[in-house]
């Protein structure tokens, strides 16, 4: 039994494929670019060298290595979850050698969440994963799809910092 195609009220934004046509000029729908960079967030995210650590884990021990040690509710407020959401994933990070937990210098009352060398370690290697995937996707693209992606990626900084 074959299926169906897909209505169009059910998929409005039929893909296309804007470097077939290598027409710069094309109409770009936000629709569609976000479709393509959320399908690339996602490709990315898949990559997980240290397969046992989950994506909000992850998410922790980005956070954490790129800003510094961090309360459980600037971690919480960081990754849009509640308190007790991030206190479990903490837990489990903690529990695991990821991450320690250390009273806070200017107030003893507080504790911050410190990544441990192996929490850097893992977010490191899985960085290291990532690129290594994409820049071996993007090299093999035609030098000019290759063109088009250099200029874009200073159009999306230029997007996300607008």
């Amino acid at each position: 039994m074959s299926t169906p195609p897909e209505s169009p009220e059910r998929n409005p934004t039929p893909e296309r494929n804007p470097s077939a046509t290598h027409d710069p000029a094309a109409a770009l729908s936000g629709t569609e670019l976000r479709l393509a960079v959320f399908r690339l967030t996602r490709r990315l995210r898949s990559r997980r060298p240290v397969g046992d650590l989950s994506s909000p884990q992850l998410s922790v021990l980005f956070g954490l290595e790129a800003r510094g040690p961090l309360s459980l509710g600037e971690l919480a407020a960081r990754d849009h979850v509640s308190a007790p959401s991030m206190h479990r994933t903490v837990n489990c990070l903690e529990e695991d050698g990821w991450v320690t937990r250390e009273p806070d210098p200017d107030d003893g009352r507080k504790i911050r969440i410190v990544p441990t060398e192996a929490g850097i370690g893992a977010v490191r290697r899985t960085v290291k994963e990532r690129d290594a995937w994409l820049q071996e996707a993007v090299d093999a693209l035609p030098e000019e799809d290759r063109a088009v992606l250099a200029a874009a990626v200073h159009i999306l900084d230029k997007l996300v910092r607008a």
